[in-house]
């Protein structure tokens, strides 16, 4: 199975139609239906329900995309790599990042560093621990940033010089909006929004052993879409300050917790990686920045 033979393959996925992906990756038609045939008899599964005017995947096609799309990446990365490391003055770095308001600490210092290596080509990706961690096992990443203590045995860390604080965001019209701060009592039996994650690993260091009075209304990875629920009256929101717009006319307010809970933040990286020269200096200037 080559690269070139899964990058036709996406390609019909994304335009599910065989003559449309011939247009864009310039090959023939025939050659482009030889190609997939001798890719499914490779495999032994049909990938592709063909239509009038269009093709779908089956369930075996859409199992492939998955996985052709981590290894197209890696091996546009790997070139990237091999490229970079005969430029001393940029290259591209891969990053994978959870939700936080600490972010601004390393944008600040890839910021800087683009002004000394203008060459420098930053990727960013976003998502809880599951997602980015998987991406940076697999190699797709270079590093990524946690809202949780790394698995020391895989990953080599840094942490952030702050940490960010939970609370609760609420329309500024609730009576909960008229309060300096949250407690557990407050919000027992009310409709919560949070992200999986906090809601598994941190809120229940705050609630204690009346964690089971939480009611957990729906879960979101992204704050943004669930403060949008909040300002339809749907429920209420626990997440990090300053994720979320609550400045006067935004219609929310947020509220810290009490007592406080706080969240510190972690720049992670597989041990025994390989870095390019560009990512190798970075990372050299965030040990020192953050230490």
């Amino acid at each position: 199975m080559e690269i070139r033979t899964l990058r036709y393959f996406l390609a019909i996925a994304r335009e599910e139609n065989m003559t449309k992906a011939a247009e864009i990756l310039h090959v023939t038609q025939p050659t482009l239906s030889k190609t997939m045939q001798a890719l499914e008899d490779e495999l032994g599964k049909k990938l592709f329900t063909r239509h009038s005017f269009s093709i779908s995947l089956t369930e075996e096609g859409i199992l492939l995309r998955k996985r052709a799309e981590d290894l197209v990446s890696m091996a546009d990365k790997i070139i990237g790599e091999f490229v970079s490391l005969d430029d001393l003055t940029g290259g591209d770095i891969y990053f994978g990042l959870a939700e936080s308001y600490q972010i601004r600490y390393l944008a600040q210092e890839i910021k800087r560093f683009k002004e000394i290596y203008p060459g420098l080509r930053y990727h960013i990706s976003s998502g809880d621990t599951e997602q980015v961690t998987e991406k940076l096992d697999k190699g797709i990443l270079d590093f990524a940033v946690l809202a949780e203590e790394p698995d020391t045995a895989k990953y080599h860390y840094l942490t952030f010089p702050k940490a960010d604080i939970w609370g609760l965001v609420i329309p500024v019209d609730h009576p909960l909006a008229k309060k300096d701060s949250i407690f557990v009592d407050d919000i027992t039996g009310l409709p919560l929004f949070c992200s999986e994650q906090g809601w598994k690993r941190d809120i229940p260091r705050w609630a204690g052993e009346k964690m089971d009075k939480l009611h957990l209304e729906g879960s979101f990875r992204l704050s943004y879409n669930a403060s949008l629920f909040v300002k339809e009256g749907l429920g209420f929101l626990l997440t990090f300050d300053h994720l979320i717009d609550t400045s006067p006319g935004s219609g929310l307010v947020f509220r810290p917790l009490s007592p406080k809970l706080e969240a510190k933040m972690y720049l992670i990286w597989r041990k025994y990686q390989a870095f390019t020269p560009i990512a190798e200096r970075l990372l050299a200037e965030l040990k020192d920045k953050f230490t």
